[in-house]
C-alpha cells in the first residue's frame, strides 16, 4: 500500500506468481502432507518421472563434452537431482524462497547451485540448454512472454508441457497459479500466438499419456539459432 496525502492507495503487484506459488507449498495443495515441499504427483509418479529423465540423460550424454545446464522451476529437485551428474554445471531455479533454501541444505554437488528467481522478471543464468518442466503451463501469457524473450541466447530448450490429447486452441489465458489451461481445454504452445518462438530445429523427445482422459505430457527439444 503507498499512501497518498491521508489515502490509502493500493499497488497491484503486476504478477502475482511468487505469491501465488508461495501458498501452493505452504498450504500443501499440491499434496503429500508430510514432505516438506512436495513438487505433485508430476514430479514423483516413476510412470511421468522415469521416461523423462531417460530421454533427458540421453540428450545430456550426446555431447562429447558435459554441457551446463538451468533448470528453471526446479520444484522440490525430484526430477533435477537425477540429471546434475551428467552436466558440466547445473544451476536449478525457483521462485519459492524457502524451497531453495531447503534445497540448497538438501542437495549438494559441486557443479550444482540454487538461486532463487522470478524467471519473468530477473535476468537468467548462463547456461547451454535450458529445462522448463511443467512450468510455463501455470503462468500467464504476459509472463511466458516475458520468458521467451529471453530464451534466444541459450543453445537448446527443453519443454515439457501438460496438453490436452487431440486438437485444441493453445494459449489461453490464465491467472498464475496452482491451475493450468488444461481446464480451458487447452494448453502452451510456444510456436504458436502470441508467443511466435522461432526455431531452428524442434524434436519431440517424450509423450505421455495419462490415464483416465488426463491429458497427456509432452517434451519438446528446441534448438535455437
Amino acid at each position: 500500500m503507498k499512501k497518498k496525502g491521508n489515502e490509502l492507495k493500493s499497488v497491484k503487484k503486476p504478477w502475482p506468481t511468487k505469491d501465488a506459488m508461495e501458498q501452493v507449498y505452504t498450504m500443501k495443495l499440491w499434496g503429500n502432507n508430510d514432505a516438506d515441499f512436495y513438487s505433485g504427483d508430476g514430479s514423483h509418479q516413476p510412470e511421468i518421472v522415469n521416461p523423462y529423465i531417460d530421454v533427458v540423460t540421453s540428450f545430456l550424454t550426446s555431447f562429447e563434452k558435459p554441457i551446463t545446464v538451468c533448470d528453471l522451476g526446479c520444484g522440490d529437485f525430484n526430477v533435477g537431482k537425477e540429471l546434475v551428474k551428467y552436466s558440466a554445471n547445473y544451476v536449478a531455479v525457483d521462485i519459492v524462497e524457502g524451497l531453495i533454501a531447503y534445497n540448497k541444505k538438501k542437495f549438494k554437488q559441486d557443479n550444482l547451485e540454487f538461486h532463487c528467481l522470478d524467471i519473468a522478471v530477473g535476468d537468467l543464468p548462463s547456461a547451454d540448454c535450458i529445462l522448463l518442466r511443467q512450468v510455463l503451463q501455470h503462468l500467464s501469457n504476459t509472463e511466458i512472454e516475458s520468458i521467451v524473450h529471453k530464451l534466444p541466447v541459450f543453445e537448446y530448450v527443453i519443454l515439457t508441457e501438460h496438453l490436452p490429447e487431440g486438437d485444441f486452441i493453445p494459449n489461453k489465458d490464465i491467472i498464475s497459479g496452482q491451475g493450468i489451461r488444461l481446464k480451458k481445454q487447452s494448453g502452451v504452445d510456444l510456436l504458436a500466438p502470441p508467443f511466435n518462438f522461432k526455431v531452428k530445429e524442434q524434436k519431440q523427445l517424450l509423450y505421455v499419456n495419462l490415464e483416465q482422459n488426463k491429458g497427456i505430457i509432452v517434451t519438446t527439444m528446441y534448438r535455437l539459432f
